[in-house]
């Protein structure tokens, strides 16, 4: 199985790309972890929010791999334990389904883009909604550390899925 996580904004601090490939090496070759970063939108005056938040939703739909359960990162989704996230990741396993995690830029996730059909080039872009939503916490973190958050927190629900010493209760 593969986890993809899609995240925009590029050129990370170093201690993001070290921590995030760390835990990326760790995991098993049967649980494959990848991160792709994909460019901000140029942020200026005569641009709205809103537009931004659209055109880097559109971007990270159109690089979603065919027939991967989709997971957006969002502060209003849901917020789960260690063993749940491990039963999602045993889950996700059972199904043979790989998976795509969408991490947003500064502005976030414009959800009004997943009801939207429509064709980007070649692909389609997918016409319907993530089929879950996780908050890491109701706290906000700044986005190079949620991207390491969100590899660690994987290798610990893998961990806690093995009897892995990682993870102690």
């Amino acid at each position: 199985m593969q986890i993809t996580i899609l995240a925009i904004g590029n050129k990370m601090p170093a201690w993001v790309d070290a921590n995030c490939d760390e835990y990326i090496r760790r995991m098993p070759k049967d649980l494959s972890l990848k991160l792709i970063e994909l460019p901000a939108q140029k942020r200026s005056k005569n641009q709205s929010i809103d537009a931004i938040r659209r055109k880097e939703t559109e971007q990270l739909l159109a690089a979603v791999p065919d027939k991967n359960y989709v997971v957006v990162l969002d502060e209003r989704g849901e917020s789960v334990s260690t063993a749940l996230l491990a039963k999602k990741l045993n889950g996700w396993q059972l199904n043979s389904r790989d998976v795509c995690l969408l991490i947003g830029g500064p502005d976030g996730i414009d959800f009004s883009v997943f009801a939207d059909s429509k064709v980007t080039g070649s692909k389609s872009v997918r016409s319907q909604s993530p089929e879950w939503r996780w908050s890491l916490s109701p706290l906000t973190f700044p986005h190079p550390l949620v991207r390491v958050i969100v590899t660690e927190q994987l290798y610990r629900a893998w961990s806690v899925s093995e009897g892995h010493p990682y993870h102690r209760e």
